[in-house]
């Protein structure tokens, strides 16, 4: 049954998603981030036996899922098996419209307590992190093959990590030693190159890491640029974009482009009239991140960084 599939993985911000995006009746809705389903089966409630769901995912778990899903719920269900950015480039020239898109970054649960695919620092595993198992460049790839400034600049740029080069400078001298296939034997690394009072000052010392590697690994961030304004192209005037973003780099870069979406007219203000002609593109339904709840952090831990945005197609936009 679906309740079971779903058992395992809490959706995030689920109750102010379908609040704060009102899927309804009869509409089309594009899930990005199909994952374990959970936020899927909560909007497919919605459309009702007119209405549509097109979820897209790389992961094949995640198709495994979605067959369940789409035999249990009333409204017709179709699924892409692709990187979002793809997905929606492909429902773009079939020119599908919707009236809701919205996005669950980073990775799924389903995926970190799958423990094989190596995206956790908690246990040991093969230095995986592929979202799509089929794809030719994982972790271990990265760790063995990129030299020592591209690894300081990735753990820099997608982890935020304040010892870059540091960490980067022990896994190219271990690397010399032996290779490094293991998420334990990474962790080993990363922990000895971290000055010891910093190393369990602000969580696990692999935590920023490992960030930064599965980023990499699967252009999470290069996927969310060309993702947004194709997603926005494909609502019709009214629909609504909702992203819920788990760390900075996702957060500012939705926020960004829904403020950008927002914006009127970009004259200077010395110009007495406007030249430019801009006009507002989108309503912002929520003007800053919403954030989980006490609540549901104590429920769900993994939901502590969560920030949920939404934003609004204005009927007069094109």
């Amino acid at each position: 049954m679906l309740a079971d599939m779903t058992s395992v993985h809490v959706p995030v911000r689920a109750g102010e998603l379908l609040e704060l995006a009102d899927p309804r009746p009869g509409e089309t809705a594009i899930d990005c981030t199909f994952g374990a389903g959970g936020h899927a089966e909560l909007v497919a409630g919605r459309l009702g036996p007119d209405g549509l769901l097109v979820a897209i995912d790389r992961d094949p778990l995640a198709e495994e899922r979605f067959a369940e899903l789409a035999a249990e719920v009333a409204c017709r269900t179709r699924f892409i098996s692709a990187p979002f950015a793809e997905a929606l480039a492909e429902l773009a020239g079939e020119d599908v419209r919707a009236d809701l898109v919205f996005l669950d970054l980073g990775m799924s649960s389903m995926q970190v307590d799958t423990r094989e695919r190596g995206f956790s620092y908690s246990y040991d595993a093969p230095l995986d992190m592929r979202m799509d198992p089929g794809q030719d460049l994982s972790a271990a790839d990265i760790v063995g093959e990129w030299d020592e400034r591209r690894l300081a600049g990735m753990l820099r740029d997608f982890g935020e990590e304040r010892y870059a080069r540091q960490i980067a400078r022990a896994i190219v001298r271990e690397r010399g030693r032996r290779p490094l296939t293991s998420t334990n034997e990474l962790v080993d690394v990363i922990a000895s190159a971290v000055p010891a009072p910093a190393r369990f000052a602000g969580g696990h010392p692999a935590k920023r890491s490992f960030q930064a590697l599965r980023i990499a690994v699967n252009d999470e961030l290069g996927q969310l640029d060309r993702a947004l304004p194709l997603a926005w192209e494909r609502l019709r005037p009214g629909g609504r974009l909702a992203a819920i973003s788990f760390h900075s780099l996702e957060d500012r870069r939705v926020k960004r482009f829904l403020a950008d979406r927002a914006r009127g007219c970009v004259c200077p203000p010395e110009l007495p009239v406007c030249a430019c002609g801009r006009t507002p593109e989108a309503e912002l339904v929520t003007r800053r991140g919403v954030a989980p709840t006490p609540g549901e952090v104590a429920a769900n831990p993994r939901s502590s960084s969560a920030r949920l945005r939404v934003a609004r197609k204005l009927e007069d936009a094109p």
